[in-house]
């Protein structure tokens, strides 16, 4: 059996004494892609937050292709896109992209970057604007932009398809299923049942911090005698 690309095993997280996750145990594999799906304060963006070192947990542990979360090179792997994504402002979309790949550990690369550009429906005009003077839309892709051409092996984005238009959303879905058929992991928060079923092999389903459903959209449908993947999410979370 293959290292999972992410695990969490009981995993407790509490703010002032408040939990906000308790107990979770979700194992990733290495080329799946699975959504975290659960209603505003659930704990989702709190799970990514601990999967990152940025907040401490209070007991569990998480593993990162079999190392532990906390050692300074296992978070190397991962591309990271977060809920609430603001580059400097002060930077043009060229520079914060030459940015990134010196944070990574690459080169800039020109050419893949307007190929990036264009798979995520991004003018290239972006590139020689200041960020501060780009759309919501814009600085979402120009952060996705960055996280693909991090070429990594697992992806982990917090609402993706936050500020995206209809043409856009289809571009970002386009190349998740890209990035998961070249063997990558995908591991993506959402409100958007339709894309979870669409682009996911197994969902999660967080409530009130514990995780209540794992497993494909289809068997979440029939655990709960739905016809929809919405009418079983809503059983799911009472």
């Amino acid at each position: 059996m293959s290292t999972p690309a992410l695990r969490f095993r009981q995993l407790v997280k509490r703010y002032a004494g408040t939990p906000v996750l308790e107990g979770i145990d979700l194992d990733i594999a290495p080329g799946e892609c699975v959504g975290l799906v659960g209603v505003n304060g659930a704990g989702k963006t709190s799970l990514l937050k601990c999967l990152f070192d940025f907040v401490g947990v209070d007991s569990g542990s998480i593993d990162i292709f079999g190392r532990s979360h906390r050692e300074p090179g296992a978070r190397s792997p991962l591309a990271f896109l977060p809920e609430r994504f603001m580059p400097p402002y002060y930077l043009s979309g060229a520079e914060f992209l030459k940015y990134m790949a010196r944070l990574h550990g690459r080169r800039y690369d020109a050419q893949a970057a307007h190929a990036m550009l264009d798979a995520l429906d991004l003018d290239h005009a972006a590139l020689s604007l200041p960020v501060r003077k780009h759309s919501t839309g814009m600085t979402q892709k120009l952060g996705l932009a960055a996280c693909f051409l991090a070429n990594k092996q697992a992806y982990v984005l917090d609402e993706p398809m936050n500020g995206l238009d209809p043409k856009a959303r289809a571009c970002l879905k386009e190349r998740l299923l890209h990035a998961r058929s070249g063997g990558a992991t995908v591991f993506f928060s959402s409100h958007a049942l339709a894309d979870i079923e669409e682009l996911c092999d197994r969902m999660a389903i967080l409530h009130g911090g514990k995780l209540r459903f794992t497993g494909t959209p289809a068997a979440c449908r029939h655990a709960y005698g739905a016809a929809t993947l919405e009418q079983a999410f809503l059983a799911c979370v009472g």
